[in-house]
């Protein structure tokens, strides 16, 4: 059950320009502790100057813990790692066994949250990796992200998470473990008027937890959802939802990628267009350059931020963390970040035009669909009828 936690102040921060800086100055300013977890660690721009903080911070005695997915980040630069080891920071790899000769359904299961906390005191979730945003080959930069920064009550939920998942990944790889400092009580202390939740997926005991957020979230909306999401393809329960809420007069709208990124995963989710449009659902594609968040805002009150997509791999297999957050001032922000993404970068689908696609195009939609839905069945742990 998602609980919310009064007296938080969270600050939204829009895509790597914004985040990058307050991460850096966060761990320019620990003292005891810094956790830091990411899907992607690229040695670029971003990731050197990220790097470099966390190096400069070990240097000067704090304990620092960098996890990064063993898919994800495979392409590390070695010499980065060493750097960093050199420096005192301790680093592991998430299931860092990928090899391709093997078909095992743990493979798919990664991290892909992204979360900072320091000194138990301030603590960072979003969707951004470590990686240079600017970089975007043909769009315009920056590519469209989220991530809030948090202070106050909640922390007090992230911090024991991350020191969870570090002490079970130390045990499984039998590392040697490092000593351990006097455990670090978060500050509860109220800093702000926010009410927020932080809400986490994994495969033991939080299987359905940011679905189920969302799904409650959708029942209790009365005039409009908005939902951006990188990687779209909900199951049944979700889909159902949004066209109940279509259906009882709610303005349903979606911001999805228009760029092929994942070829399979771009055509199925285009499978399910015909079905949105006929509920009366918006589809807004953005072309200007990447989108990468996963956020929404339901009825201008009540907004999500966070790693979590809306398909398989986030909803049945990944770790994922989101932050739920009720509070008009936050949600009126995101909503107005995402309403001029909208304006300016994307363009609407239209029912009629969609009904006009060529024969081909349908063909090879419907056949991504259904190679998605048998690889869903595979790995999906039996839930693979919610994605039918």
């Amino acid at each position: 059950m998602m609980e919310l936690i009064e007296g938080n102040r969270i600050t939204l921060l829009k895509s790597g320009v914004e985040y990058f800086p307050a991460l850096e100055t966060e761990c320019g300013a620990a003292r005891r502790e810094i956790h830091l977890e990411a899907y992607i660690f690229e040695d670029d721009v971003a990731g050197r100057t990220i790097a470099a903080a966390l190096a400069r911070a070990a240097r000067r005695g704090v304990a620092t813990h960098v996890m990064v997915d063993g898919f994800g980040s495979k392409d590390l630069n070695p010499e980065l790692i060493d750097e960093l080891e050199a420096a005192g920071v301790r680093f592991l790899i998430y299931r860092p066994d990928i090899s391709p000769w093997t078909f095992r359904r743990a493979r798919l299961r990664r991290l892909h949250r992204k979360i900072a906390v320091i000194d138990a005191r301030v603590a960072f979730v979003g969707g951004i990796n470590i990686i240079d945003d600017m970089d975007t080959p043909g769009h315009i930069p920056p590519r469209i992200d989220y991530a809030v920064r948090i202070e106050g009550p909640l922390v007090a939920r992230i911090h024991p998470v991350v020191k969870r998942l570090w002490a079970l990944v130390t045990a499984t790889q039998f590392k040697s473990a490092w000593p351990r400092l006097r455990e670090l009580g978060p500050f509860t202390v109220p800093r702000g008027s926010q009410r927020a939740a932080f809400v986490a997926r994994d495969n033991i005991g939080h299987r359905r937890d940011i679905e189920q957020a969302y799904l409650t979230a959708i029942e209790h909306a009365r005039s409009e959802i908005l939902i951006a999401n990188a990687y779209f393809f909900p199951g049944l329960s979700f889909r159902r939802a949004l066209m109940e809420a279509a259906a009882r007069g709610v303005r349903v709208l979606l911001l999805l990628q228009g760029r092929v990124e994942y070829v399979l995963l771009y055509y199925a989710s285009r499978a399910l267009y015909g079905t949105f449009l006929d509920a009366g659902i918006e589809i807004h594609e953005y072309h200007k350059s990447f989108l990468h968040a996963k956020v929404a805002v339901i009825d201008r009150h009540w907004a999500t931020v966070g790693s979590s997509n809306i398909d398989p791999f986030s909803l049945l297999l990944a770790r994922e963390a989101n932050v739920v957050i009720e509070d008009r001032a936050f949600a009126t922000e995101l909503w107005q970040s995402l309403t001029q993404a909208i304006a300016k970068g994307a363009t609407q689908v239209k029912r009629e035009r969609w009904k006009e696609q060529p024969f081909t195009l349908r063909t090879a939609t419907w056949m991504s669909y259904g190679l998605a839905r048998l690889l869903t069945g595979v790995f999906a742990y039996g839930r693979a009828e919610e994605f039918t």
